[in-house]
């Protein structure tokens, strides 16, 4: 999942005009005070929705009608009060810059050190060059599954994230253009300048770079250079709705899952949970009125989006976390709110609170699993949350071995080359420096063009792994589209086989999995409910790439 980068924490611009989005935008300035996204209570019209959001003095900058949502601007100081007191609307929240308390940066901010294998190769069955690195292509068998799919161009996946940065020619050519959105413009208080007049990213680029690593993983071209995805055949589709920081806002979120559905896209990945509240909660007695109103808000508006995207044939992929806690036992959350206030302890109720999008409707919750197959020490598991488990990277994996520590533990994928120059990792030549040569790699194809490589981990890692895999379960299986062209499949069979193809994988034993010996302290204990078949670590087990398509 999305913690902002420096690179998962690390967890989305100028196309040609589809006409299937529900989605009527003004062009709207970059965020500042009084930006607010609102959501109509169940079942009330727009135009009411609309008259209610009026009379509380506030003005329609964009509006989302199938969902019923609305970014809203407003200079009156009484505004999200307003909205909570109307029986129109659910609630407002509210995007304003003072008070910010930045993300964890320590799980998926990019490796560094020596580099060592993380495990003995196995034979490779692939040709990019890189291919050799990727420990967690070996152990979902997705270079196995190439023999038979290796995915279809008609398949589309949406990387729902910072961007994607297209310069790199491993995913120039899985890349659509033409399907690729931003919905999540500049914001100067947390992305810095703009740098674009209308503060709206083209696409094709990414800023923040957890989108392009997590895009490589899905499907990176199996051409000959650089390395390859899990489904490296695919269509990629950039649905930018984080900012280059790495937060994301409800109003972008939601805009890009309902035009994934009309657009047709097939998987949608998201790694990442909505900002500001780690948990939404319907009446958490700690947060103030107008905060369970805006979470209320979130809650309604995320489920409305998913269900909706679901409905319209699109599989919903989501990382679950690495805030190493069972999802079905939350301790106390204090990173909450992480933007437009201070963070303060919040008691979370399991049965009114809510991670989303990892525990909204139709979501597969991916948990992230190190080169030894055990859970990540960082990662959310849990028998409530968990649908399968995939190759995250686990830098502590094979303590008392050469590989502890060691950044080939985890998980190697394209990255823009603008943010390894802008950390001292390549020059301004394009050529790996010492301090980037350990982690940091380079490939040029025949063509003299050049890709740039880098490792992160976290759960925003495993979930493109799963989400490679359902797109070539729709490959390998789907029907021809006959609303959007290419192929289609309905979600509910790609999740039953992603889930009935995992590979059982049964709780450690002890069933109670201390990570001391690794350098963490007792909080990152996790204990392992269920049996093999299905267990709070593993969920239903590990990707098999080969058995979903059909191998042995």
């Amino acid at each position: 999942m999305r913690r902002p980068l420096l690179a998962a924490t690390v967890a989305t611009a100028t196309v040609v005009a589809l006409s299937v989005s529900p989605i009527t935008a003004a062009t709207a300035a970059p965020s500042a005070p009084g930006d607010y996204t609102v959501v109509s209570a169940d079942g009330v019209p727009a135009a009411d929705a609309v008259a209610a959001i009026t009379a509380a003095g506030g003005t329609i900058v964009s509006r989302n009608d199938a969902v019923g949502v609305f970014r809203v601007s407003s200079t009156d100081a009484g505004f999200r009060t307003a909205v909570a007191g109307s029986s129109k609307l659910i609630g407002a929240s509210e995007r304003k810059a003072f008070g910010y308390a930045p993300k964890d940066l320590t799980v998926e901010a990019p490796a560094t050190g020596a580099n060592a294998p993380a495990a003995a190769a196995a034979p490779a069955l692939r040709t990019d060059p890189l291919d050799e690195k990727l420990w967690g292509q070996r152990m979902i068998r997705a270079d196995m599954a190439h023999k038979i799919q290796k995915g279809n161009r008609g398949v589309t996946v949406g990387v729902l994230d910072t961007g994607l940065d297209a310069s790199n020619p491993d995913l120039a050519k899985r890349f659509s253009p033409v399907l690729s959105r931003n919905f999540a413009p500049d914001i100067p208080a947390v992305d810095g300048p703009c740098e674009v007049a209308s503060c709206l990213d083209p696409v094709g680029t990414d800023d923040g770079g957890h989108g392009t690593h997590v895009a490589g993983i899905i499907g990176a071209s199996l051409d000959g250079s650089g390395l390859s995805g899990v489904a490296p055949g695919v269509t990629l589709v950039e649905l930018k709705g984080g900012q280059d920081f790495g937060l994301f806002f409800l109003d972008p979120v939601v805009n890009a899952l309902t035009y994934a559905g009309d657009a047709g896209i097939d998987v949608v990945n998201m790694s990442f949970y909505v900002d500001p509240w780690l948990y939404n909660c319907k009446a958490n007695p700690a947060d103030s009125p107008e905060a369970q109103a805006e979470q209320r808000a979130i809650i309604a508006g995320m489920r409305r989006a998913l269900n909706y995207a679901h409905r319209k044939g699109v599989t919903l992929v989501a990382a679950l976390g690495n805030n190493h806690e069972d999802l079905g036992k939350p301790r106390i959350d204090s990173s909450s709110p992480d933007y437009g206030g201070t963070p303060y302890d919040r008691p979370i109720d399991n049965r009114t609170c809510w991670d989303l999008p990892a525990e909204g409707p139709h979501v597969i919750g991916v948990s992230s699993v190190g080169p030894s197959k055990m859970k990540s020490d960082f990662s959310n598991y849990g028998v409530e949350q968990t649908s399968v488990a995939a190759p995250g990277g686990w830098a502590r994996d094979g303590f008392g071995t050469p590989t502890y520590l060691s950044p080939g533990n985890q998980i190697l994928s394209t990255y823009p080359l603008k943010i390894l120059q802008a950390a001292g990792r390549v020059d301004a030549d394009g050529n790996i420096t010492p301090a980037g040569a350990p982690n940091t790699f380079k490939a040029c194809n025949a063509a003299g063009e050049c890709g740039y490589y880098g490792y992160l981990q976290g759960t925003s890692m495993a979930a493109p792994h799963a989400a490679g895999v359902a797109a070539l379960i729709v490959s390998q299986y789907g029907r021809p589209d006959q609303r959007n062209g290419g192929l289609t499949l309905n979600p509910d069979v790609v999740e039953r086989r992603l889930l009935r193809s995992a590979a059982e994988t049964p709780c450690p034993t002890p069933r109670l999995r201390s990570y001391v010996q690794e350098g963490r302290d007792v909080e990152f204990d996790a204990f392992c409910e269920g049996g093999t078949k299905f267990n709070g670590f593993y969920g239903h087990g590990i990707v098999d790439a080969y058995a979903a398509v059909g191998g042995q």
